[in-house]
């Protein structure tokens, strides 16, 4: 064992923490029982991991391979040779290294940081996309509306958007609410559809299934099961008549990208047909089922051919409407901290994730219990034994025609809370990552995509990673109502927000709804709601503000407090612009509808809105001028 920087003991050999500092620094120690759990769920990696792992390097770092010679078959098709150090020229990517005794492994070549371009300050909206209604939708936000907000924001001058993940749910009646528990995080969600844009759509009559889904609009709640009934009845239409001369066309461009897709699209459509057939879950598939290479899967495949390629076809109209709608403007996608067990990447890539614990965070500050987000993890030796796969493939599917990336849960590039199947979130422990190749891979698919990338380091975070994700041009997050210091201080090299989906909104704290919201549901002692809200409120009182002010004067003087930060980007939630008082989401509750509330305000109507232009100019003019003088 090793001892860590603040002098308790480092991860054991299997990459446990059974010493760890918690939110309050206060120093924690696993129980003996979880560290024999875990250790028998991470078993031990091969003797050869070392020598058959990829190398993940840079430019002009020495591989370690002592005097011999390495011959390298890069990604271009050319053929470099050298010793020691990797040249200052040598070309960033994935290669093949061949070394003099006929060993081959993968070489993977980073820049070290994340793309940024320079002196780039800008501001933006955060948007939970299926909230963001328009007169046009079928009871969910979509990609059209997306391409509303988009243009919206171009003419207000606003740089770039936050939305919460795009990934895609199983396909059955019943809906996944939540966007950060999706079956995949490679492919997305059809939810998200514009049905009047999809080619051929406009040679059908679905009048009827439009009328019905502009109907759902006037609900309270977004009604998911709902929606996808009457859009997965109108793309299967569109999808059988795509024979017609125009969609025809439409076809030839499909199958022609789906063709550069390869294996994994069809892995994943193929889950989809499964999770038709035998449930969401595919670890209660009959057991012929379970192995995607399997003679019994490929049989599906090929007698359920149409169906398959109905569910392509989907991600193909996805990747169409998603380039239109974000356009030019840097749209920051989210990528979750993991998928659901029984989901469609969790089939695929069953040897890179560690069954029998899930994903989750200590009890802090804001959750008193802890929190497990039911998403079993990667697991570590085997994630790098199979080249980074699982990881590098999310990345950059997440990244693609947007220009930007969020990481939920950015600590756990560096260790993830593991809970033992059946425990409290509290009887958990760390798990250590190899973040160092993790994130020069992460500034790799960065630099490709053009793409900014941002790091939500809220809640435990240990001491050095904050600077090691500076150091990779990973912006933080730094959000009002968790800082203490005056935003004046923060960072440049952040994102700075009031608030986020799983934290109360500024009308919500002002009002005192949300605690009595998480009062009725039982969410924390009394005395724990009671000191929190205080705690968000002292931010607040910064400002001098009245103790009679409305919600929508409490929303302006908390954007007043954020423009004083230097930060690179700024950003404020939709559901603050509408003065909206329920939160996205109320992190351990149950009964509550979480990811199911629609903003107040209709996307058509947003422009006009009073509140909305307010911060509007309270934005544009920070990132406008200087930064403000410290104190």
């Amino acid at each position: 064992m090793t001892a860590d920087t603040d002098g308790h003991i480092g991860p054991d050999a299997w990459g446990v923490q059974r010493h760890w500092v918690d939110a309050n620094d206060k120093p924690q120690t696993v129980s003996d029982d979880t560290i024999a759990r875990l250790r028998e769920l991470i078993g031990e990696p091969s003797l050869d991991l070392g020598s058959i792992a990829p190398i993940v390097t840079r430019p002009g770092h020495d591989l370690g391979l002592g005097g011999s010679e390495v011959r390298v078959m890069c990604e271009d098709g050319q053929t470099r040779t050298f010793v020691g150090a990797v040249p200052a020229d040598f070309p960033l990517g994935y290669h093949q290294l061949h070394a003099d005794d006929g060993q081959t492994r993968s070489l993977i070549v980073s820049p070290g940081r994340c793309w940024l371009p320079e002196g780039w300050r800008s501001w933006g909206w955060t948007v939970q996309m299926y909230a963001a209604r328009s007169a046009r939708s079928w009871g969910i936000g979509d990609l059209a509306d997306l391409k509303t907000l988009r243009e919206w924001s171009e003419s207000l001058g606003a740089g770039f958007l936050l939305i919460n993940p795009l990934h895609a749910v199983a396909p059955t009646a019943v809906q996944e609410a939540s966007p950060y528990l999706p079956v995949t995080r490679r492919y997305r969600n059809p939810l998200y559809l514009r049905i009047e844009d999809v080619p051929g759509a406009d040679r059908l009559d679905l009048s009827e299934l439009a009328d019905a889904g502009r109907v759902l609009n006037d609900r309270d709640l977004i009604d998911r099961d709902e929606v996808w009934a009457l859009k997965c009845t109108a793309l299967r239409r569109i999808f059988r008549d795509r024979g017609t001369h125009v969609a025809a066309t439409a076809s030839d461009a499909f199958a022609g990208w789906w063709e550069q897709q390869g294996q994994p699209l069809t892995d994943f459509a193929t889950w989809c047909v499964l999770a038709q057939l035998h449930g969401a879950d595919w670890r209660s598939w009959p057991i012929e089922l379970h192995d995607p290479r399997g003679e019994a899967v490929a049989e599906i495949t090929a007698t359920s051919a149409d169906e398959v390629a109905f569910h392509a076809w989907m991600q193909w109209l996805l990747e169409l409407q998603l380039r239109e709608a974000t356009g030019e403007l840097t749209v920051i996608q989210d990528l979750p901290i993991g998928v659901a067990g029984g989901g469609a990447d969790a089939w695929a890539w069953q040897q890179q994730i560690a069954a029998g614990a899930s994903v989750g965070a200590p009890p802090d500050a804001f959750n008193s219990v802890g929190q497990d987000w039911g998403s079993p993890p990667l697991h570590p030796w085997r994630l790098r034994a199979q080249g980074y796969n699982a990881f590098i493939q999310s990345i950059r599917a997440t990244m693609a025609n947007a220009g930007g990336l969020r990481i939920d849960h950015v600590m756990g590039l560096f260790r993830l809370w593991w809970v033992p199947e059946g425990k409290s979130p509290a009887a958990g422990a760390y798990v250590r990552y190899p973040s160092g190749d993790l994130l020069d891979i992460l500034a790799l698919e960065s630099h490709r995509a053009q793409a900014i990338v941002v790091g939500e380091d809220l809640g435990t975070v240990e001491k050095g990673v904050r600077e090691t994700l500076a150091e990779h041009n990973v912006l933080s997050y730094r959000l009002l109502w968790f800082e203490d210091d005056d935003p004046a201080e923060w960072p440049i090299s952040a994102l700075a927000a009031v608030t986020t989906h799983d934290l109360p909104t500024v009308t919500g704290v002002w009002l005192g709804t949300d605690v009595h919201e998480q009062r009725a549901l039982a969410a924390d002692p009394e005395e724990d709601l009671q000191r929190g809200r205080q705690r968000l409120l002292s931010r607040l009182q910064r400002t001098h503000i009245a103790a009679d002010a409305t919600g929508e004067q409490a929303v302006v003087a908390a954007h007043r407090l954020l423009a004083r930060s230097p930060s690179t980007l700024m950003s404020a939630t939709l559901d603050d612009a509408v003065a909206a008082e329920q939160r996205p989401n109320m992190p351990s509750t149950t009964g509550r509808p979480n990811w199911c509330i629609p903003l107040p305000v209709r996307v058509d109507d947003l422009p006009a809105y009073p509140l909305v232009q307010q911060l509007t100019e309270i934005l544009q003019s920070a990132v406008c001028r200087p930064a403000p003088p410290l104190g």
